[in-house]
């Protein structure tokens, strides 16, 4: 269970470089995480999504 957690984590941290905050504040730091985490499932998903367009 716990690696299909982290999977996310690891995805944004080694494909978007994702190590530290870029912004000071919470609002653009979450903005930045929300998206990092929809291209990560957009990421995770991709082999899904060709075969689809195949």
């Amino acid at each position: 269970i716990r690696a299909r957690v982290e999977h996310p984590f690891r995805v944004i941290k080694q494909q978007f470089g994702h190590a530290k905050v870029r912004y000071r504040g919470l609002v653009k730091n979450t903005a930045r995480l929300q998206v990092m985490f929809a291209l990560g499932n957009v990421w995770m998903a991709r082999r899904q999504l060709l075969a689809l367009q195949a």
